[in-house]
């Protein structure tokens, strides 16, 4: 299927490795042209020679801390000097930020800036001009907004779906959507080095939790994040959609 994405201009943010270095790829083999953004340069590098390498446009990196004061400024002047403006805005960085007993306030604070007040303040200095455009894709990915163990990470997933439903029907008849995306268990640095750092810890968490059998691949999401910024789904707005292999235990 041809997803009409040739030409149409992207940013992704945490895009230096894991999920974000994967949806940069699938959005770069479908013709985007990429900005690329996460605090670590020589992976930001890393990243935009790999894509080089096979054959498509180099990407724009961007080394910023998206959670610093007057972030979405700098990053929308950055990117529109060098695409003109932005069609796709992939909400990426973020992180789990599980804690010991009832946690700080600082930590609470951090993990609501880093996973929902930094993302939708980037989204709204870019908005306009998809409205002015009349075309925009927004994807968020978040993660799970079901209590678990104590993780200051979960109330922002819920406030990033609540808020992207509202702005999806602000913005909807502008040509502009507005989904989000939480992974399940799907290898990553987070996943691999911090969550379930063994074999043994991944494959008794499959055995447990995941009818698909296997923990996935950063690949199985992005396929999905390509499809979302395509003119092709023009109606699929203000949507939570699960790539997990099936192991959420909840029907909505």
């Amino acid at each position: 299927m041809d997803l009409q994405l040739n030409g149409k201009t992207a940013l992704v943010t945490g895009g230096s490795i894991g999920l974000g270095r994967a949806i940069a790829k699938s959005l770069a083999e479908e013709g985007c042209q990429l900005a690329i953004l996460a605090r670590r340069e020589a992976h930001l590098i890393e990243a935009a020679d790999a894509i080089a390498a096979n054959g498509y446009e180099r990407p724009l990196i961007i080394v910023e801390d998206i959670t610093s004061d007057g972030m979405q400024d700098q990053i929308k002047a950055q990117v529109e000097s060098q695409f003109g403006r932005l069609d796709i805005l992939i909400n990426n960085a973020g992180g789990s930020r599980p804690m010991a007993g009832l946690g700080t306030e600082e930590e609470w604070a951090e993990a609501m800036l880093l996973n929902y007040i930094a993302g939708r303040r980037l989204t709204h200095a870019f908005i306009p001009s998809m409205r002015a455009h009349k075309f925009g894709r927004v994807v968020n990915i978040t993660g799970g907004d079901e209590p678990a163990p104590m993780n200051a990470a979960v109330p922002p997933n819920g406030a990033v779906h609540l808020w992207a439903k509202a702005l999806s029907r602000e913005v909807g008849a502008d040509g502009v959507t507005v989904n989000s995306i939480p992974p399940g268990r799907i290898h990553s640095e987070q996943i691999d080095e911090r969550l379930l750092p063994t074999e043994a810890a991944q494959q008794a968490w499959v055995a447990e939790n995941c009818p698909a059998g296997y923990i996935g691949e950063p690949e199985d999401l992005a396929v999905l994040v390509a499809f979302l910024c395509s003119p092709r789904a023009r109606y699929i707005n203000g949507q939570v959609i699960h790539v997990d292999g099936g192991a959420r235990r909840y029907a909505h």
